[in-house]
């Protein structure tokens, strides 16, 4: 099974029963999730003499994945089962490799200029990015680096891209922003208070200069929104829709501590959740930059909620008390993402690795928010 036909199994709700086989820290790390998803892992070298471990665990009448690294050793073992007698047997192709990179687009609605906007959902890696499209025009925020699927993307919409966003210098995943930019001769937008080590030109996100997309407007209020990174910057698109980066998410908040400046930002990020964003309208529906979790999955794996109902469901939203909000945004935090200095200094464009090294930096979950634990 390709990572796209494994995604809209997981996306669509259908049974899926998951034998991971890569070594037990990996799985616990990072695994494919879902809710009609059952996954065990029994490590690769407990199989090679034979799949019996396996096969007293993997239900009959039921869809089997086996999932490794990289494909070879899931390759094998299935074989080894459906040789067993078990049908309905597939391996993943290229691995969680290939799972971490596949891009889901899920259109969000239609704008009332004619355009429409577009969420792309990065499933294995809980990375979240927007396509807004309108009269052959476009703009891509929060750009991935697999730029060929939003290229692909492109071509079939017939759009040309105009511009491409970062709300911020992220630190989990390698932006494709300004490599797809100078491939398309595009625009590309960056905060400047993110970009003082940069080593390329860019656009700067300033408020009131908005970003215009066809007859759609990319608001830059820019809900100037610091607290993950000093230069957070968050949009309104058609008066409906906020694109809030990593400052806030569906079940959680931004966590400030990625360039090692917790401390600095707390306050920041408290003004922003506590006072910035609570003079919006509770009707704007936000759309995040991550996802922590899969309950955040809405219908076709959308990612969104209103602004009214998080202030009343969101846990980050709901301390009242600013001891204990700067105690839990700067104690007892997830892991960090793995290789995020190495990711930040690649999007000031300080380093350049090549293909196989990105991957292997951008390996593992998101990490971007507080309660991800």
């Amino acid at each position: 099974m390709s990572a796209k036909e494994v995604a809209q199994v997981v996306l669509g709700g259908e049974e899926l029963f998951i034998l991971d086989v890569r070594n037990e820290t990996d799985f616990i790390d990072w695994k494919i999730e879902g809710r009609s998803v059952q996954i065990i892992n029994i490590p690769y070298f407990d199989l090679i003499d034979g799949v019996d471990p396996a096969l007293v665990q993997i239900p009959d009448g039921k869809p089997v994945l086996v999932v490794c690294a990289k494909e070879g050793s899931s390759m094998f073992v299935a074989e080894q089962i459906a040789e067993a007698g078990r049908s309905n047997v597939s391996y993943l192709e290229g691995g969680m490799k290939s799972w971490s990179e596949y891009l889901e687009p899920v259109k969000v609605a239609d704008l009332s200029g004619g355009g429409e906007l577009y969420q792309f959902v990065r499933i294995g890696k809980g990375c979240l990015s927007y396509a807004v499209l309108s009269k052959g025009e476009a703009a891509i925020i929060d750009t991935n680096r697999m730029m060929d699927q939003y290229e692909n993307f492109l071509q079939a919409k017939g759009a040309k891209l105009v511009h491409t966003i970062d709300t911020h210098l992220h630190a989990d995943h390698i932006s494709g922003g300004r490599a797809l930019a100078e491939k398309y001769g595009a625009t590309y937008h960056l905060p400047e208070k993110d970009a003082g080590e940069v080593t390329f030109h860019y656009e700067k996100l300033e408020e009131g200069k908005d970003i215009h997309v066809g007859s759609e407007r990319i608001i830059v209020q820019p809900i100037y929104s610091p607290g993950h990174t000093i230069g957070s910057t968050s949009f309104i698109i058609d008066n409906k829709f906020l694109l809030s980066g990593d400052i806030l998410f569906i079940e959680s908040i931004g966590r400030p501590d990625l360039a090692g400046l917790a401390e600095d930002w707390v306050g920041d990020l408290r003004e922003t959740l506590y006072s910035r964003y609570k003079n919006l309208s509770e009707e704007l529906i936000v759309l995040p930059a991550h996802f922590g979790k899969t309950t955040e999955l809405g219908e076709k794996g959308l990612v969104s909620g209103r602004l009214g109902d998080l202030y009343k469901q969101n846990p980050g939203l709901n301390i009242t008390n600013e001891d204990d909000f700067r105690k839990t945004v700067t104690e007892n935090l997830p892991p960090q993402p793995n290789a995020y200095q190495e990711i930040r200094q690649t999007n000031m464009g300080k380093i350049n690795p090549d293909e196989e090294e990105q991957r292997e930096m951008e390996i593992g979950p998101n990490r971007c928010a507080v309660h991800d634990n």
